[in-house]
């Protein structure tokens, strides 16, 4: 990636940090700021390193590479190259690919590096040529000493860029036997094929067929470099070695042309055709010239054959972080509103449990816990109204199931009634107790999943609501209660119906109005044991009556609110 995209991941990083940080985060302001921080540190150490890794410093001039996206084959050349290059630069690219000269002297595990630091996505397209011309050394044993070092280069490269970077083999002679440049490649699974300029790709027997006599003496000069081409070259690379691994050629190429830049009078070339062939009697076995400005001829026909890059242009790597970090980003952004969104569902929660489990008559601590539950409810309802706050959107905001259990609780909260007129000095009377809650065992009263009550069960219901008493300003709170066994909502039909039972037993047997009484069914909703067992279910499987103090309530004909003997009574089997 260039460092312009560099730079724009790295802004792109520290928004998204600081939205999640500032916005999502479930911490203090503080705490936030300070991941914020931290993670503004991570990215400048990283753009730091990015920043001096783009440092390096390269010595070879390659300003003429391909841009970034270039995915054609780009090759190393090496070994006998012409001393005349098509341009200044090292760099040649053609219509199927790109040329890159590593020149004597230089080292082409070096070379392959710098071109690997400009364009790191190259990997996959780089292969290496070894180009060797017989007629210009003079001695065999120096050429397999260059070739053996060549082969450890190119294992290292290998090893160095986990690519298995593909080997083409090349030789080439000069002869006036052609008057134009000819190719044979020995291709795996393809056999041996005749490339020339003019005419398409052929096997051998056509093109002698095709050629005549001029065809057949080329072929037996070509025959001449195969052999020893395979002698003193292929088998440097193929022959077994513990300390470098075989390498074998992708593709073998042999060339012949009129004119060979540097060839020698006497050369290991001319030795072997000497020992084993007759054809320096053979007229134009040599090059028609040596002229340095000639330029030998590259076969472009095999870079098609070679590997194209591949995987994303750099700006579709930049592209790719980028949404990748969007990813990460917009994870932490719902974990973090899930988890805001449990934190307020069990805050809640817990000031309404608080608010039930304090008795009516501790007046302090039950104004204080309904005083909560207000805040909570203008909380809520402003959010309701205005919009949740972000730390708690993305489509989880669960505070709308909460404000109608707020409300009600809140609505339940009787105040203690205020002293009129002048208040005598006289000590104040005791405070009376408030009656604790009677519980039933619904088995004892009903059948299993019925609402009628059992015929033997009013001498129970009698003993056990004998202080129950209509008293004008208490409510009859009659809540029936089933454990978890079974459909909620048939539990909690269940469950009122039962209330509505006993109800109807104390209306009906000790002539109370209706108006007494308070009926409600809350099912599996309020356990007071567990249900993973079968003594925590029956504890469940409940119905509860009690008496709440609420205005106006139980206004009895021809009785006022002065306290009576009633009022005191107490509750057996209560808890």
């Amino acid at each position: 990636m260039s460092p312009a995209q560099q730079r724009g991941l790295a802004l792109w990083a520290a928004v998204l940090s600081a939205a999640v940080c500032l916005s999502f985060l479930p911490v203090s302001r503080w705490g936030s700021v300070l991941v914020l921080l931290a993670m503004l540190g991570l990215i400048l150490a990283f753009w730091t390193v990015a920043s001096r890794r783009a440092e390096h410093n390269v010595t070879l001039p390659l300003d003429d590479l391909p841009e970034a996206t270039y995915r054609q084959p780009v090759v190393l050349v090496c070994g006998d190259l012409p001393l005349a290059w098509p341009q200044p630069s090292p760099v040649l690219t053609v219509t199927q690919g790109c040329w890159i000269r590593v020149a004597d002297g230089q080292d082409l595990e070096q070379v392959a590096r710098e071109v690997l630091w400009l364009r790191p996505d190259w990997g996959r397209q780089l292969s290496v040529m070894v180009s060797v011309c017989p007629q210009k050394h003079a001695d065999s044993e120096a050429l397999t000493c260059c070739l053996l070092a060549l082969r450890w280069q190119i294992s290292q490269l290998r090893k160095e860029t986990g690519h298995a970077v593909p080997l083409i083999l090349n030789g080439q002679i000069g002869s006036a036997m052609t008057t134009n440049p000819l190719w044979q490649a020995a291709i795996p699974g393809e056999g041996v094929r005749v490339w020339r300029e003019s005419s398409a790709p052929a096997s051998i027997a056509a093109w002698v067929t095709t050629g005549g006599t001029p065809a057949m003496q080329q072929q037996v000069l070509m025959n001449s470099l195969m052999s020893w081409f395979h002698q003193h070259v292929k088998a440097v690379f193929m022959d077994e070695n513990p300390d470098v691994p075989v390498m074998a050629p992708t593709a073998v190429l042999w060339g012949m042309g009129p004119i060979l830049v540097g060839s020698l009078a006497t050369s290991a070339w001319t030795a072997w055709l000497s020992r084993h062939t007759g054809m320096q009697q053979v007229k134009g076995w040599q090059p028609v010239g040596t002229d340095s400005t000639g330029i030998s001829p590259f076969p472009d026909f095999i870079l098609p054959l070679l590997p194209e890059g591949q995987g994303l242009t750099p700006r579709g790597r930049a592209f790719r972080w980028a949404l990748g970090m969007f990813t990460v980003a917009a994870i932490a952004s719902l974990l973090s509103s899930g988890w805001n969104n449990r934190q307020l569902l069990q805050r809640v929660s817990f000031d309404i449990a608080r608010y039930d489990r304090i008795p009516m008559h501790d007046v302090a601590p039950k104004a204080a816990a309904v005083a909560v539950l207000r805040n909570d409810a203008a909380e809520l309802d402003s959010w309701a109204r205005n919009g949740e706050p972000i730390r708690m959107s993305l489509g989880l905001y669960r505070g709308e199931r909460l404000r109608m259990p707020v409300l009600d609780a809140i609505r339940s909260y009787v105040p203690p009634p205020q002293p009129s007129g002048p208040q005598p000095s006289a000590p104040q009377p005791t405070p009376k107790t408030e009656p604790k809650i009677v519980r039933l065992n619904s088995m004892s009263l009903f059948d299993s999943g019925k609402y009628d009550l059992r015929p033997g069960s009013t001498k129970m219901l009698v003993n056990s609501l004998v202080g129950i008493k209509a008293k004008p300003g208490w409510l009859i709170v009659v809540s029936g209660h089933t454990d978890n066994s079974g459909n909620p909502k048939i539990n909690q039909t269940l469950s009122l119906k039962r209330a509505e039972a006993v109800r109807d037993w104390m209306r009906d047997t000790g002539d109370v109005p209706e108006s007494c009484f308070a009926v409600q069914g809350y099912g599996e909703s309020r356990p007071i044991a567990t249900n993973d067992t079968p003594d925590g279910r029956a504890l469940n499987r409940r119905v509860e009556i009690s008496l709440v103090p609420q205005a106006n309530a139980c206004q009895v004909p021809g009785h006022t609110q002065a306290s009576s003997q009633d009022d005191g009574a107490s509750l057996h089997n209560g808890e």
